[in-house]
């Protein structure tokens, strides 16, 4: 069954209809900031994830990856929306899990999901600010054996997050920047 195209304007209006906040918030990299980006609001929502999926997919580098995941928790829907658009395509397309901390019975890994030592992977995110948690999950699929061939994102804040990123010597994209939200970043 073949997806609907992708359309960023819709995907930029739910993400500021549902996800933007503004106020005094402090992001999980401990930056302050004036506003805030809850994009579970969006992936946890029927047109949301639809909507991420089908930009995702659309961007994937070819030749495809066998794997799309990330960090939980914030990636976990993205990585299930994404792999299961792929299905409806009829295309082959793996996930995985990447755990904050091991799980302390059964295998005691970081890396979780139908993966093996050597398949191409793509890290998704819902929002890159400083980088951190996605050169977290890179580092830890790459332990794995996994290889990280992107980062792909649903929002980039401009804060050093892409450069960051590209620096460990990773591709990083997203869907949008926060200029797209309307928000300038703030200045360096």
């Amino acid at each position: 069954m073949p997806l609907p195209p992708f359309d960023k304007q819709k995907l930029v209006e739910l993400v500021q209809e549902r996800a933007l906040r503004r106020g005094e918030f402090t992001l999980a990299s401990g930056k302050k900031s004036s506003y805030y980006l809850d994009c579970k609001q969006v992936t946890l929502h029927s047109a949301g994830a639809l909507l991420v999926a089908q930009g995702m997919l659309a961007a994937l580098p070819e030749p495809w990856p066998d794997a799309v995941g990330g960090m939980s928790i914030g990636a976990d829907p993205i990585t299930a929306a994404i792999i299961t658009a792929a299905g409806m395509q009829q295309r082959e397309l793996l996930g995985f899990l990447v755990r904050k901390e091991p799980k302390g019975h059964g295998t005691q890994r970081y890396v979780e999901g139908p993966v093996s030592p050597g398949q191409r992977v793509v890290i998704v995110e819902d929002v890159i600010t400083t980088g951190g948690s996605s050169l977290l999950a890179a580092r830890r699929a790459t332990q794995f054996g996994l290889e990280v061939v992107e980062v792909l994102a649903i929002v980039d804040r401009l804060e050093g997050g892409r450069e960051a990123i590209q620096q460990a010597g990773y591709r990083c994209r997203s869907l949008m920047t926060i200029r797209d939200l309307g928000i300038e970043p703030p200045e360096n």
